[in-house]
């Protein structure tokens, strides 16, 4: 070109195509997202089978649930037992033993205790020096719940039997050889008063956590 437009010198602009820049930002954020929806994806193939990201153990006790017995709240108690007073029971006291005047001298405690007494006397020939033990409780078959244990509680190593064929509400208290008094009363008395007392419910209702 001529005139006042002419290039002079040995320097002139380079003509150069405009860089693409807007293409570069579109690649770049393209590539991120490829990457982002990548690890989302990876991480919830880890959840699934982690079982919701928590550890195998933890997964695990939340799939089942445990049973845990409750614990029983103090006001829950069965109903005290409905048992005979001493009152009401009536002991025949009889000597299994060679030892003379032990039938009498242990109805005379008993009838102080409270029992009724009945027939007092040396033992049958089928418990006659045949009790090794402190003794024999024998009543009949109704017996073995309610009146047995009450006087259970004046000889506690007694042994308990019921006669099915037995007739009567009494008891026999037959003296055994290892016999050497009846329980202390105030022993006696504490047993009694447990025997008769209100106890916790046996059974406790269940929870599951899961």
């Amino acid at each position: 070109m001529g005139g006042k437009y002419r290039i002079t010198g040995d320097k002139y602009p380079r003509m150069r195509p405009p860089r693409r820049r807007g293409r570069l930002v579109v690649v770049v954020v393209a590539c991120g997202a490829v990457l982002g929806v990548g690890g989302w994806g990876t991480l919830q193939l880890i959840d699934v089978f982690t079982g919701g990201g928590g550890t195998a153990s933890t997964a695990g006790s939340k799939a089942g649930c445990t049973t845990k017995a409750a614990k029983a709240s103090p006001a829950a108690v069965a109903s005290p037992a409905v048992l005979p007073a001493p009152a009401q029971i009536t002991v025949n006291v009889f000597n299994a033993t060679t030892r003379g005047g032990l039938a009498k001298t242990t109805a005379d405690e008993l009838k102080r205790r409270g029992f009724k007494i009945g027939q007092v006397g040396n033992a049958s020939n089928e418990y006659d020096k045949k009790v090794p033990g402190a003794g024999v409780l024998l009543g009949p078959a109704a017996s073995l719940n309610t009146s047995l244990p009450v006087l259970a509680t004046q000889l506690t190593t007694a042994e308990r039997r019921t006669d099915a064929a037995r007739k009567g509400p009494a008891i026999d208290l037959i003296i055994g050889n290892a016999f050497t008094a009846l329980t202390a009363q105030p022993e006696a008395t504490r047993a009694l008063t447990a025997l008769t007392a209100p106890h916790p419910a046996a059974t406790a209702t269940t929870k599951k956590h899961c």
